[in-house]
């Protein structure tokens, strides 16, 4: 609707300079915003405003023009309000429209296509494979599926991938830590690891290590050499059994990915001193200290960075470097990492690196959505600790305690820049305080309805609800049917945001508009225009639900 909008006021503004009531000129920027009151109309445009000046008028005074020449069986009335803000009164025709395209599009309404042809590369989780996957990992799979989800729906092409950090000293602490379990030793012994891992995980990979066992990653088998004082086979192992847990931990949080890849290829395949000898050749480095530099304050950082640290071996953003080179080499012309907050300080340096490469990669590439830490609350107070993991609270605890619907929408619900709170009682709650009940409670309720007439051998004639709903004249169906025609507006929003919470707030806000629909208003009533043309509000509810719960991951359940 923002669109047809856009077009009827440029549309005015072409017939108000044929006619030389306004000067010509380049069109201007202007706005088409909903209104944050209803009172005062359903959008509201700031054109009048930027054609005043220009024009030598006053911007009621072009307003007031616009008022005499927009005109449109979607318009029921415009209003002039304020400074000269033009307020549009859709008609109820004009949300009718919307009712009927909803029905005839289903699942596809609310899907656009701004990224139609292009495709882009969503990086997110890319957790170090030392563990379990913990709830901020949990965050950033919720965030980042559901806002590659989003961008699918705006027509973009998304790969989802994983990046493993298989190599460095975390990886070399792991080893250690199952080494040491292998041997017998405890984690408050003499002979654990400074930096060893303590949870019980390290015990069952240290078992099965000893057992030979073999386990599945990544499609390849990797069968355990037994041998407690063989330590590359000991990581080569452990990383492998712990890429299975969370590959399985994502399989139970509805995650999948397209493309893992493993920061030691980087090395293995040469990669790393590739990408370095680049950054030499462009003129980018020098030597100090023994130590070779990047001079990223030439890209905006703040100090000039070690590369090659004066005792050998490189520093952590190097290969990130090496990485986004690759995915620029893989036509990867848009990028988005979602990653946890902590990476903040790395966004400067990579991209400086990415610069320094003289490529043609351009300035602010990747795109970064960063996220803020999760605290876990049950009965009041903080849960810190998981008997598995031994240090944090892990994804699968959050899943075997409230499902999975209810911790992906928990996780996503909130502004990624925001830190959030997940209340575990909250999220079990079977009650309206619970909006992911609330929500799927409403889709559950259109369901029942339709059982009901089943029950009743009544057959609903949506198609002739459809051409009745003029009859829907109360101030709950107008508001339900107002709400139905922003969620197209919302998509877009998310995409061209990067934030799916926008759609987690919006599906809250649709299923109070519903229920309280619902509330107020029979649905089998024995007048069957009027129950058909209400079925088929109801209907058209349902499908935006189902649709928008798509979108974050989310069941629609038909009973509850």
């Amino acid at each position: 609707m923002k669109d047809v909008l856009r077009e009827l006021i440029l549309n005015a503004l072409a017939d108000l300079r044929a006619r030389n009531l306004l000067p010509d000129g380049d069109v201007p920027s202007f706005t088409v915003d909903r209104t944050r009151n209803r009172d005062h109309g359903d959008f509201a445009s700031n054109i009048a405003m930027t054609l005043a000046k220009p024009a030598g008028r006053k911007p009621r005074e072009v307003a007031e023009a616009f008022a005499q020449v927009l005109s449109d069986p979607r318009i029921a009335r415009l209003e002039i309000a304020g400074p000269g803000f033009l307020n549009v009164f859709l008609s109820d025709e004009a949300t009718h429209d919307v009712i009927r395209t909803i029905h005839a599009q289903g699942e596809a309404f609310g899907r656009n296509t701004a990224g139609a042809g292009r495709k882009l590369q969503i990086e997110f989780v890319s957790a170090n494979p030392t563990g379990p996957l913990h709830v901020g990992h949990g965050r950033g799979a919720a965030v980042g599926d559901s806002l590659a989800r989003v961008l699918e729906a705006s027509g973009w092409g998304v790969t989802r991938e994983f990046y493993y950090n298989d190599a460095g000293a975390q990886i070399q602490n792991l080893a250690l830590s199952v080494q040491a379990r292998c041997k017998g030793v405890e984690p408050e012994q003499d002979g654990w690891p400074a930096d060893g891992y303590r949870g019980t995980y390290i015990v069952d990979v240290g078992r099965d290590y000893l057992a030979q066992a073999t386990v599945h990653a990544d499609g390849q088998d990797v069968t355990a050499a037994g041998d407690a004082e063989d330590l590359d086979a000991i990581r080569r192992f452990a990383v492998a059994w712990l890429r299975r847990e969370q590959d399985l931990d994502l399989r139970a949080f509805g995650v999948a990915f397209d493309v893992y890849f493993l920061e030691s290829s980087l090395y293995a395949e040469g990669k790393v001193e590739e990408t370095v000898r680049e950054l030499v050749a462009a003129g980018h480095t020098y030597e100090q200290d023994g130590a070779l530099w990047l001079r990223t304050t030439d890209f905006g950082d703040d100090k000039d960075r070690v590369m090659r640290k004066s005792e050998g071996g490189y520093t952590y953003f190097v290969p990130d470097v090496a990485y986004h080179r690759n995915k620029w080499q893989r036509g990867f012309g848009r990028v988005i990492n979602e990653q946890g907050a902590d990476h903040h300080s790395t966004v400067t340096r990579v991209r400086a690196g990415l610069q320094a490469l003289d490529i043609g990669i351009p300035k602010g590439w990747p795109e970064y959505v960063l996220h803020q830490m999760v605290t876990v609350m049950r009965g009041g107070e903080e849960v810190k600790l998981s008997k598995r993991a031994g240090s944090y609270v892990t994804v699968r605890d959050l899943i075997d305690e409230v499902g999975r619907d209810a911790t992906r929408y928990f996780l996503v619900a909130r502004k990624t820049d925001s830190q959030l709170v997940f209340d575990i009682d909250l999220a079990r709650a079977q009650t309206n305080d619970n909006p992911v009940f609330y929500i799927q409670y409403a889709h559950a309720r259109v369901c029942s309805v339709r059982r009901q007439l089943a029950e009743r051998g009544v057959v609903a004639d949506l198609p002739a609800g459809l051409t009745a709903l003029a009859r829907l004249d109360s101030e709950h169906e107008r508001v339900l049917m107002s709400e139905l025609t922003r969620y197209p507006e919302v998509v877009e929003a998310a995409a061209t945001n990067l934030d799916p919470q926008l759609v987690a707030q919006y599906l809250r806000e649709l299923a109070a508009a519903f229920h309280g629909y619902y509330n107020a208003h029979h649905f089998i009533v024995d007048d069957a225009t009027l129950r058909d043309a209400r079925l088929a509000l109801a209907e058209a509810a349902r499908v935006v639900l189902r649709n928008g719960l798509d979108l974050l991951g989310v069941s629609a359940p038909e009973s509850m």
